[in-house]
């Protein structure tokens, strides 16, 4: 036998995804080539469209070995976007750590929603004097107060999130962004900080799943997603109710507060909640799925 025959040859970059794509669907994972394909691009950091064109090229021995473990931690139901330490959200690449959720498509539409209500900027002939300033409840990674503030340049944020962790993950994601000059962080609890009437709109994506709900969500979630941020109370609706209630403190006459939920039944209990508090123009919106998971309402306008 020569020294050369008796060197195992380097996994090709189509072998090391076709055995990845095995395990991970052996494993349970729904979508086990695309997890596959993201886990090796991001190792590479080039885009998944070059793992095909590269399809025959060897993997270096380290790669193979980092693209190995990554597939192990896959395949015991770490979500994908921890194992790359990272999510997109609207376009804005955000730096996770396991104190925050993994942010949602959902939740785009909620950002997308909100900003409808956010109103013109100086340069607008409608507008007011001051800057638009709107307020993110439970920031976790920043993701809803950075795509706010990166859509619209003239607003200012401030987030608030009870978990200093969380906070922290959100600092580094608004530095990141170059949003630091707008984008003001508190760890606390919902608007306490925050003076009476002086607010233009509150986005919030609180812990809105009931407690029993807990055991039976994917391993993904249940095992690597901090409870904190998803455990809202018997009914799902502990953190939604307290800030309906501090919401009309805070809010400028006409300002909206715009929810996400657990959806449907929940969501025409919040709706119905926002109209005891005094909140008008109650409306809901479903999610990419067609589930009704959305409710936004505003303040009565001030009378002249």
């Amino acid at each position: 036998m020569t020294v050369a025959a008796s060197i195992p040859a380097l996994p090709t970059v189509a072998a090391a995804l076709a055995e990845a794509e095995e395990r991970l669907a052996a494993a349970g994972v729904e979508s086990p080539r695309v997890d596959a394909e993201w886990l090796l691009a991001g190792i590479l950091d080039v885009g998944r469209n070059a793992l095909a064109l590269n399809a025959m090229r060897p993997l270096p021995e380290m790669t193979a070995s980092r693209y190995a473990d990554a597939t192990a931690r896959r395949a015991r139901r770490e979500p994908l976007q921890r194992i790359l330490g990272w999510e997109e959200f609207r376009g804005l690449r955000l730096r996770l750590t396991p104190d925050v959720l993994v942010p949602r498509p959902e939740t785009e539409l909620l950002v997308e929603w909100a900003l409808d209500f956010v109103p013109a900027s100086a340069s607008s002939p409608r507008a007011t004097k001051r800057a638009p300033l709107v307020v993110d409840i439970g920031t976790g990674s920043g993701c809803i107060a950075c795509a706010i503030a990166h859509a619209r340049p003239d607003v200012e944020v401030i987030a608030f999130d009870v978990s200093a962790p969380a906070v922290a993950t959100a600092g580094a994601n608004v530095e990141a962004l170059g949003l630091e000059r707008r984008v003001r962080l508190v760890v606390g609890d919902l608007t306490a900080a925050v003076g009476s009437g002086c607010v233009d709109a509150i986005v919030a994506n609180l812990p809105y799943l009931p407690t029993g709900w807990l055991r039976d969500l994917a391993p993904e979630v249940r095992a690597h997603e901090p409870a904190l941020a998803l455990d809202g109370g018997a009914d799902g609706l502990d953190a939604i109710r307290r800030l309906v209630l501090d919401a009309r403190r805070v809010l400028r006459a006409g300002g909206a507060l715009v929810l996400e939920t657990a959806g449907d039944a929940q969501v025409r209990v919040a709706a119905a909640l926002l109209r005891d508090a005094g909140f008008v123009k109650v409306e809901t919106r479903d999610d990419l799925a067609g589930v009704n998971r959305f409710v936004a309402a505003r303040t009565p306008e001030a009378r002249p």
